[in-house]
């Protein structure tokens, strides 16, 4: 098959090596021309045969709302764009309105893998109509991990479900993350506990916490023991407060993301307020040591 790939990033330019080693014609194109196979949307849309399937892969947000709106200016009815990017869910109707007014097809498609996607195939989660889905289920199938196809693709629903799925699936991932997280900070409190990282590696065959961010945090500390070459400070990418959003339309409870979300803004402070107030009020009611502010001002 042939597909048009915007955007040749950390993910991007993996999927198209992976496209390619499954024998699909990949025309990319990206703002560097180092790694760009065209110099610009225009020359993409000439470079492929309609009707033209493209898939976006950019930075949610207005990167990606301005890549869709120039794409249904290049064009045709009869075309399809899947964007593959960690846009919000509510982005997809605006999307799929603008191009359908000039009878170009839609497809949001949540994708998780990270830079392994190359090597281990993709997670896939799509929203679209079924014909849509079809006609690009080739392209879905050399992304996928190799198996059954609905080990790693499924059709979530209609224009929206694929991007709801990979924000309810990051949200997931933050609660994961922070719980590794906090049980390999109470392991190296312990001194009875004289290998922290061999624990860790024995968790990773035949227990119950098993999993692959396991196995990231294992190799994490066989290239940094102690994590000495780098801070705590944590981003969010958007989607973790966007499923605590959903939580709360919702009323459904969810205080393990959100906790996890909120530890995220907690590591960017070099010294929280909050915790100065607390520290306060425990001297205030019960005469409890206080830690004096370092004189340096750092």
């Amino acid at each position: 098959m042939q597909i048009g790939l915007v955007g040749l990033g950390k993910m991007g330019f993996n999927m198209r090596e992976r496209l390619r080693a499954h024998d699909h014609e990949v025309v990319g194109y990206d703002p560097r021309p180092e790694v760009t196979d065209v110099s610009s949307l225009a020359e993409l849309a000439g470079a492929l045969t309609a009707p033209r399937v493209v898939w976006v892969m950019v930075p949610a947000g207005k990167i990606t709302q301005d890549t869709v709106e120039e794409l249904s200016t290049v064009l045709e009815p009869g075309d399809l764009v899947i964007d593959g990017g960690n846009s919000r869910y509510t982005d997809d109707k605006v999307h799929g309105a603008l191009l359908a007014e000039k009878g170009i097809g839609y497809l949001d498609c949540g994708v998780s893998g990270g830079v392994w996607g190359l090597e281990n195939g993709y997670g896939l989660m799509v929203g679209g109509a079924e014909s849509d889905v079809a006609r690009a289920l080739p392209i879905f199938d050399a992304l996928r991990p190799e198996g059954e196809r609905a080990d790693g693709f499924v059709h979530a629903g209609p224009i929206g479900a694929g991007h709801y799925s990979k924000m309810i699936h990051n949200g997931i991932e933050y609660g994961l993350m922070q719980a590794y997280a906090e049980g390999y900070e109470l392991l190296a409190a312990e001194d009875l506990v004289t290998d922290v990282h061999g624990v860790l590696r024995a968790w990773t065959k035949g227990t119950v916490v098993r999993s692959w961010l396991l196995d990231l945090l294992v190799k994490a500390l066989d290239e940094d023991p102690h994590f000495d070459a780098i801070s705590g400070y944590t981003e969010d990418s958007g989607e973790g407060r966007w499923t605590v959003h959903e939580a709360i339309d919702h009323a459904v409870p969810a205080p393990v993301i959100s906790a996890a979300l909120f530890a995220r803004f907690g590591s960017r402070q070099e010294d929280s307020p909050a915790m100065k107030a607390v520290s306060a009020l425990r001297n205030q009611f019960g005469g409890h040591a206080v830690k004096p502010a370092d004189d340096s001002g750092a």
